[in-house]
């Protein structure tokens, strides 16, 4: 968030003590004007007369002799003193075809002067911080922005990336089998709280999922299931779309729900385990989360009954057809995976052991997903 000092690339006073000040200066046909116009308050003190009533929006709205029709008998050009008017403003900047607010960790003055420069709005007064002016919605798209101040565009600054932001500290999934199922808490305040379950469905849970980087949810969970919270309840009748980078951007009523207990926590169980660079959610290369990163499985030892009990944990079929990929690099968590088709995980399933693997043919696990197709004959005899 900023405040700036607007003045208006097209319109300016000189002569005077700053850009609020001083005699007019107009171009014709490019609508230059004095106040309101230019943006420097609502309080002028003429400095010589020219007819306005005071509610036109441009000088070029006033009664005038007309373009370059004048005697000028005084001799005298006319000037303005404008009292400032600060434009209040929560920052936001268009990424992909969507408004996204910047987070403000180590904003400062440098980087604020650079978003009064870009548009236009003089210097900066202040860098404000912690939503001064309201929280936004929808994607964070900049966090820890590093402005030297001489950049033409926030652009320009470094980050960390567009929609890449540290949020992911201030969610976590509390008393679940892993760290991608649990009770849903959101820090706020220096103070963590739950989510109460009023209206929390898949589309949420989803969120919480992918910030949590944990693949696809599986399934949202209300009544308490992972065990009543303590603390506040921070949060409820959150009702995401879906596109959010982070839960605490989705609309809701927050922070503090008195009206919602405890035994209405809201939790999600996310998949461990996805596929990807394939045509769907259910086609792809396989990828595991073992100590809070993704790896691969290698294809050495992997087979119709491994890529089946994959199939069936990530909810896409019962027919598998195994792939493999060429990915001569990155984690490998685990190697000769042997299922028997009866494990409801393939982390269930025998193999080498977290990390160690020689994966010798260099090929990574990889599986087509589909679900049986129910024939059915409807015969009837005709009397």
């Amino acid at each position: 968030m900023l405040t700036c000092k607007t003045l208006s690339t097209d319109v300016k006073l000189v002569d005077g003590s700053s850009e609020c000040d001083g005699k007019v200066q107009i171009r014709y046909n490019e609508q230059w004007g004095v106040c309101q116009e230019l943006y420097c308050g609502d309080i002028a003190e003429p400095k010589a007369y020219l007819a306005c009533k005071g509610k036109e929006l441009t000088v070029r709205d006033c009664p005038f002799t007309g373009w370059g029709v004048s005697s000028c008998l005084d001799g005298l050009h006319a000037g303005v003193f404008c009292q400032s008017k600060i434009n209040l403003h929560m920052l936001e900047v268009l990424h992909d075809g969507q408004w996204g607010t910047v987070c403000d960790d180590g904003w400062d003055q440098s980087h604020a002067a650079v978003v009064c420069r870009e548009i236009g709005c003089g210097n900066v007064i202040e860098a404000m911080t912690e939503a001064y002016f309201g929280e936004g919605s929808g994607e964070i798209w900049m966090d820890e922005i590093n402005c030297t101040g001489t950049e033409s565009s926030l652009m320009n600054c470094r980050t960390l990336g567009w929609g890449i932001h540290d949020l992911l500290s201030f969610i976590r999934l509390i008393n679940g089998t892993n760290s991608c199922s649990g009770r849903v808490e959101v820090l706020h305040d220096g103070q963590w709280g739950t989510v109460c379950d009023d209206g929390w469905d898949r589309t949420d849970a989803a969120v919480v999922c992918k910030e949590l980087n944990c693949g696809n949810v599986i399934e949202a969970k209300n009544a308490a299931y992972f065990g009543p919270g303590i603390g506040p309840v921070w949060m409820g009748d959150v009702q995401c779309t879906g596109t959010e980078a982070s839960l605490v951007t989705c609309a809701s009523t927050k922070w503090g729900i008195q009206s919602c207990k405890h035994l209405k926590d809201a939790g999600v169980t996310c998949n461990n385990v996805k596929l990807v660079d394939g045509s769907s959610e259910c086609d792809g290369r396989v990828q595991i989360r073992y100590n809070e990163q993704w790896g691969a499985v290698c294809h050495s030892g992997w087979d119709l009954a491994d890529a089946t009990v994959l199939c069936q944990e990530l909810y896409c079929g019962d027919i598998a057809e195994p792939k493999a990929y060429v990915q001569p690099s990155g984690q490998i968590w685990m190697d000769q995976l042997a299922c028997t088709g009866k494990e409801l995980t393939v982390r269930d399933c025998p193999f080498t052991g977290w990390g160690v693997s020689s994966c010798l043919d260099g090929l990574h696990a990889g599986v087509f997903c589909q679900s049986k197709i129910n024939l059915h004959m409807s015969l009837s005899n005709d009397v």
